[in-house]
């Protein structure tokens, strides 16, 4: 039996649970895990793959959240810089300290212009000096929540000359450049796996999670789940439902028989640039201001590439999420504001992605200015208890679980007997901190493998790299076409990790479709590495290879058979 079918199984077999999670995002993961941890019997359950919905749309950063200064969400920045910092000795592996500078021009006032309305009346002073002022005054305020006990180095401040020496192909007509630190969130998806599979270790065989298994209704006393391979149905009976859909939230409550309008999300779309010099230019650092218009920009080195976001446009989610033509020329225009002698043109476009942020409804007010934090709303459907989740965002998702546990332990009449706030995520338990504990680790498990290949799978999994090397024998199958991955790792990802789809391998968990470079010689390589995993015959092979140059050319708009993007000018 293939492993998906395997998770399902689970489920119909013993059809109840104290807790129903529905929405396999990284919230939904965090608090699935969090319940595990406290021995309640739980079960979640997702529509697509884990981690296919918002959360695979972020833009990579776990960060303190400076923005929401301009709203007055102290809370909601204090618990962001906490989480964060937590996040870098919970997560190493995944989660690194990102140098981030602000450039600061004189035509706009930068990140911080709109903000202190609350401390400045309205149209006092030149844009260029309350800007610089009150992000001086920002960052002093953020270095306060987010240095945690100093290991966070403070802000720095520099003027035009020093900035310049810093950034040479920086435009030359800034006032002035702000640094600080947030940090990077190298690979979410797997992230959250990590999060996914210590909540099913600690919860052993009362804690199981199904994908590609929606809720489609409410019937006989609990929630009607539909296998998306056969299309069978079966009832799932729970003491309480989370709903943690995200910006389906009210679709799912509509789908349960209690319809809501809680959510009001908006589209963030990105894209990935193969780009030596743009990439350089960067130094290593995000560049991230406030345009104009008020939108936030990022322009940010990662995996060799540059991802250049984002956008916030008001989303149905009834429609599926694409990156446009005319968001790909707002991102270039911006490039070019930033780093006007550097050309970027559409050739250099190896990926795009596009997702809907779980926000708030928010009727008029301008989708950047709507609120990140998240509140959980309690109601019931046919006398069962259920709490929604509205709004959430990546970096506050370990604190978030923790308050929807504690809601739903204390409707169980449970309480909480363990504490996440220390808890190491997956791979970075026991993770080499210095440069001597990493040559320690790579040498103790390199058993006769080159520690090129060995610091190659730490990279990619943490500690958990563990498990690769003793899936992976000492000749392993090296994929020519798929330089750096092997077949043995792949069909381990596959066998272990609930792949259903060559998507679910290429798009989480792994970083394949993400660096660009796909091809129909190398998804079949892919496909053709886990099939004896996932018993996939030649017709199945050639089936997936299809439905992910599909899903390549529809949604991330790449042509697998010439490389080129899809959003012409």
């Amino acid at each position: 039996m293939s492993p998906i079918r395997t998770s399902v199984q689970q489920l119909r077999d013993r059809p109840h649970a104290d807790v129903l999670v529905i929405g396999g995002g990284i919230n939904g993961i965090a608090t699935f895990r969090d319940l595990a941890l406290q021995g309640v019997d739980v079960a979640l359950v997702e529509q697509g793959d884990f981690v296919s919905g918002a959360s695979s749309a972020s833009s990579h950063m776990i960060h303190g959240g400076i923005r929401y200064l301009e709203n007055g969400e102290f809370r909601l920045v204090k618990e962001s810089v906490t989480e964060r910092n937590r996040l870098l000795r919970s997560a190493p592996h995944y989660v690194k300290p990102l140098e981030t500078t602000i450039p600061i021009f004189s035509t706009f006032s930068g990140i911080l212009s709109a903000p202190f309305r609350l401390l400045v009346t309205h149209g006092r002073g030149k844009p260029r000096e309350r800007g610089a002022a009150l992000i001086k005054m920002g960052l002093t305020m953020y270095d306060t929540f987010s240095r945690d006990g100093g290991q966070v180095p403070r802000h720095r401040f520099l003027g035009r000359k020093r900035a310049l020496a810093e950034l040479p192909q920086i435009n030359p007509e800034l006032s002035y450049t702000a640094t600080y630190y947030d940090a990077s969130m190298h690979d979410p998806e797997r992230l959250a796996l990590d999060v996914l599979h210590d909540g099913e270790v600690a919860g052993g065989d009362r804690a199981r999670a199904a994908n590609y298994l929606p809720a489609v209704g409410f019937a006989d006393g609990g929630v009607r789940l539909r296998d998306a391979a056969t299309g069978e149905e079966f009832t799932f009976t729970a003491r309480v439902v989370l709903n943690t859909s995200g910006p389906w939230t009210d679709l799912t409550n509509e789908a349960l028989g209690t319809p809501t309008q809680y959510m009001g999300g908006t589209k963030g779309s990105h894209i990935v640039l193969d780009h030596p010099e743009l990439l350089a230019a960067t130094a290593g650092r995000e560049i991230f201001f406030e345009h104009s218009d008020g939108r936030i920009v990022l322009i940010y080195p990662l995996k060799d590439r540059v991802l250049v976001g984002t956008t916030d446009i008001d989303a149905d989610p009834r429609e599926a999420p694409v990156c446009t033509s005319d968001e790909v020329d707002y991102f270039f225009d911006l490039i070019a504001h930033v780093f006007p002698k550097i050309t970027v043109d559409r050739s250099q476009i190896v990926y795009t992605f596009s997702g809907i942020r779980p926000l708030p409804r928010h009727d008029d007010t301008t989708p950047g200015f709507v609120s990140r934090d998240y509140r959980i709303v309690e109601s019931e459907v046919q006398g069962v208890p259920l709490l929604s989740l509205v709004g959430g965002k990546w970096t506050t998702f370990r604190a978030l679980a923790e308050h929807l546990t504690n809601d739903t332990l204390a409707v169980l009449g449970a309480s909480r007997t363990r504490s996440t706030e220390t808890l190491a995520i997956g791979g970075g338990a026991g993770y080499p901190r210095s440069d001597a504990e990493r040559t320690t680790w790579l040498t103790e498990h390199a058993d006769g493998r080159s520690t090129d290949r060995v610091a190659q799978l730490l990279a990619r999994y943490g500690t958990r790299a563990e498990e690769i090397l003793h899936a992976e024998p000492e000749t392993a199958t090296t994929l020519d076409t798929l330089p750096g991955y092997t077949a043995e790792e792949l069909a381990h990802l596959a066998a272990t990790e609930q792949v259903v789809h060559l998507d679910d391998l290429l798009l989480r968990r792994t970083s394949l479709a993400f660096v660009g470079g796909l091809t129909p010689e190398r998804l079949r390589a892919a496909a053709a590495a886990v099939a004896p995993a996932l018993e996939w015959d030649e017709a199945r092979i050639a089936e997936e290879v299809e439905r992910m140059s599909e899903l390549l050319r529809v949604a991330h708009r790449i042509d697998v058979t010439t490389g080129a993007t899809l959003l012409t000018d």
